[in-house]
């Protein structure tokens, strides 16, 4: 028997703006350590011992495909697969895919695959207690019983689902799902948490994959054709599989939860919940972040530098200058480049209308941040107008940007740090630092990186029209359009 993780990430984390972005969200952000939430998760499966734990898969938005495989790499992990959604179905058709998918690849029983599905964007403190629970769930799963985990509640929550425990296993690890409960009102959730039988559901399974996909033939038999025809007809592109656009759309969008979960113990079906008490948090707003963060003086978390007086129970984030505050209590307040949010902290929740306002209107702030990150590299935008526009560019080593070229701007490169080889029309030249080049509107011009350390310049862009859709790619090692 052997666990292939199936890490979801396809979230938005739209709840934690402005440092979350649609196109850098709250999985790929270091929040609480060093590493981000979701090479946090990947690591963390390494850590199970008692079983042979696989190469995981990732199912993830083809928008972050560079920022998955760049992320894993530096965690020395490498992926049985990363699959590309083209649109958003939710977590069963993303589950689905995946178990197709391993079904294909290892040729081999599916009652040999565990699938061990977890969210990209969980906190999980304790890892000695999440794989104490894994390996307790292991018997339940490959006796063919669908698996999630509970969470043991720390307070009356609300802004999570519900797992009311049925009878006990015999091995007193685990209890049959008796009921899946939405997210209750304050009075409610007082009941369940005093009451002792109920547990959050954290969105984690473990389940043969031909459990799985038995139980959603069942249930859904659209969703599994969809998927099927998703798999059959994908594409390799690089480390990539992209599903199939027209066969994935197809399919209904659904979460494990709806799809299967509750529609199991309606058909009688068994179904069994393994607690675990091992400091989880969803990070699913500010104020989740900030009960998850260590408090210092006051009930205070401050991230970044900040000046602190009278303050009590906020939540500081600067990662740009100095934040100063005086006389509050119960905020929010984040400091970005581009952005500041101040809210109540009771409140964080209503941060996504504040976003869904921003994308109706196009603002760019919805969408990316001001460093914005590629497979090369990444790039800083200090300071535009009208018509010019100044970026600090670092380029990896060994990495290279594609031949392309602008109809409507010139670029200025001035090197900073490291060597530059620029290709400028039928030239090519090698810059060092203090060196500095000119691409005329209409040249073609490449710049890679050849040396081995990452190499910083600064480009000025001057002309009638500086967006990122002003650039005509000829050659691209990443085959982007």
């Amino acid at each position: 028997m052997k666990i292939i993780p199936v890490i979801l990430s396809g979230g938005s984390g739209s709840r934690l703006w402005p440092l979350s972005r649609e196109l850098y969200p709250k999985q790929f952000l270091p929040l609480i350590t060093e590493n981000s939430l979701f090479q946090e998760t990947i690591t963390r499966c390494s850590s199970i011992a008692n079983v042979v734990v696989e190469d995981p898969i990732v199912v993830c938005n083809e928008e972050h495909r560079f920022i998955v495989a760049e992320q894993m790499r530096d965690q020395g992990i490498y992926p049985s697969g990363i699959l590309l959604e083209p649109i958003g179905r939710n977590t069963a058709p993303a589950v689905a895919v995946a178990a197709q998918y391993l079904s294909a690849k290892y040729k081999r029983a599916d009652d040999d695959l565990l699938l061990l599905v977890l969210p990209a964007d969980h906190v999980i403190e304790n890892t000695n207690a999440f794989v104490c629970a894994v390996e307790k769930a292991v018997r339940f799963a490959a006796s063919g019983e669908v698996v999630t985990f509970g969470i043991v509640p720390t307070q009356a929550h609300t802004g999570y689902g519900y797992i009311k425990k049925g009878n006990e296993k015999d091995s007193l690890d685990g209890f049959d799902v008796a009921q899946f409960i939405e997210k209750p009102d304050q009075e409610t959730a007082e009941h369940y948490f005093t009451n002792g039988d109920y547990l959050w559901n954290s969105g984690m399974f473990l389940f043969q994959s031909s459990t799985f996909l038995d139980a959603l033939q069942q249930f859904n038999p659209v969703m599994v054709e969809a998927c099927q025809k998703a798999v059959d007809h994908s594409v390799s592109d690089l480390d990539f599989i992209r599903l199939d656009l027209e066969s994935f759309t197809a399919s209904p969008s659904d979460s494990i939860d709806y799809a299967v979960m509750e529609k199991t113990i309606d058909a009688g079906m068994t179904t069994t919940v393994v607690p675990l008490d091992a400091g989880w948090n969803d990070v699913g707003s500010w104020d989740s972040l900030w009960e998850g963060l260590p408090h210092g003086e006051g009930g205070n978390v401050l991230k970044g530098e900040g000046f602190l007086e009278n303050t009590e129970n906020s939540l500081i984030y600067c990662d740009q200058g100095i934040v100063a505050t005086i006389g509050i209590n119960d905020l929010i307040v984040v400091r970005t480049a581009d952005a500041l949010l101040v809210a109540d902290r009771k409140q964080s929740q209503q941060v996504k209308g504040i976003v869904d306002k921003l994308k109706k209107g196009n603002s760019p702030q919805a969408f990316i941040q001001r460093k914005a990150s590629r497979p090369w590299g990444t790039y800083d935008c200090i300071d535009e107008s009208d018509r010019f526009k100044v970026k600090h560019i670092v380029v990896k080593p060994k990495a290279k940007l594609s031949l392309q070229m602008h109809h409507h701007r010139a670029e200025h490169w001035v090197v900073v740090k490291g060597t530059a080889k620029v290709q400028r029309g039928d030239e090519t030249i090698l810059l060092t630092e203090n060196e500095s080049t000119y691409i005329p509107i209409g040249m073609k011009h490449a710049l890679e990186n050849p040396g081995t350390i990452p190499l910083e310049l600064v480009e000025i862009q001057s002309g009638s029209y500086l967006e990122e859709d002003d650039i005509v790619r000829f050659e691209d090692i990443y085959k982007r359009q």
